[in-house]
């Protein structure tokens, strides 16, 4: 099994759009966190953490399985 350079460039350029994407992320959060019901605020706040959470993990096993031929 080969490791794959499309899948390997992919992830490149996905791990500097990925800080990009957090920081938009969270500055639309915080500009529109006091707006919202207090529900919406948890439920914002919960998607916002298990979406970085899980691209962050994804890139990394990426990268980790990709360079590895895994």
């Amino acid at each position: 099994v080969l490791s794959s350079l499309p899948l390997q460039v992919t992830l490149y350029f996905n791990v500097y759009y990925f800080p990009v994407w957090c920081l938009a992320e969270g500055i639309m959060l915080h500009l529109k966190y006091h707006l919202l019901p207090w529900h919406y605020q948890f439920l914002l706040v919960t998607a916002f953490l298990i979406l970085s959470l899980a691209e962050g993990s994804r890139l990394y096993l990426g990268y980790l399985g990709n360079l590895q031929e895994k």
